[in-house]
């Protein structure tokens, strides 16, 4: 199990869910890697040491978006969890007993501040609800021909902008 000091099992951030994102704090404005684990975040640039030097060198090291991470495939992802959970064991002394590196490597998640996680060049989305769907409809056809047949049968999908996809709280001016 998980050192109980980095967060409690019915934490939403647990040892069971480890989110990834990229943060910076005020004291260092480089947007890096980290990972949230009960009330903290690990900053794994500070830990990239006791991953495989291939992963750090690929994944980890410079990186300001998880999209290496992400490209590198499954057996990346795989060990990189596997670490990391290996690494926040309470089982395992590279962080457990090095006070000096517990101090730079966990930040308070108040201290933090959030980017987002990955470089978006395009994306396709897709009408999921009626609602959604009636509605856009309507802009577009009127209210009589909102939504087409083939809504109930065939997903629709269309071409979203990558400009749109921002963090929560992000103020978006409107046309």
């Amino acid at each position: 199990g998980i050192n109980a000091e980095y967060g409690a099992e019915d934490h939403d951030f647990s040892y069971q869910n480890l989110p990834y994102g990229i943060f910076s704090t005020a004291s260092n404005p480089t947007p890096r890697i980290g990972v949230a684990i009960g009330d903290w975040v690990l900053d794994v640039t500070a830990v990239k040491h006791l991953f495989s030097p291939e992963l750090a060198e690929k994944c980890i090291e410079g990186q300001t978006t998880l999209n290496a991470l992400m490209g590198a495939g499954r057996p990346a992802w795989t060990e990189f969890r596997n670490t990391l959970k290996k690494i926040l064991s309470k089982d395992d002394p590279s962080l457990q007993n090095n006070a000096g590196l517990r101090a730079s490597a966990l930040i308070q998640n108040t201290e933090v501040i959030m980017h987002l996680p990955a470089q978006i060049g395009d994306y396709t989305d897709f009408y999921s609800s009626r609602n959604h769907a009636t509605n856009v409809g309507t802009m577009f056809r009127g209210k009589d021909n909102a939504l087409q047949p083939n809504w109930l049968h065939l997903p629709v999908g269309y071409h979203g902008r990558a400009s749109s996809v921002v963090l929560i709280g992000t103020p978006i001016r409107r046309p």
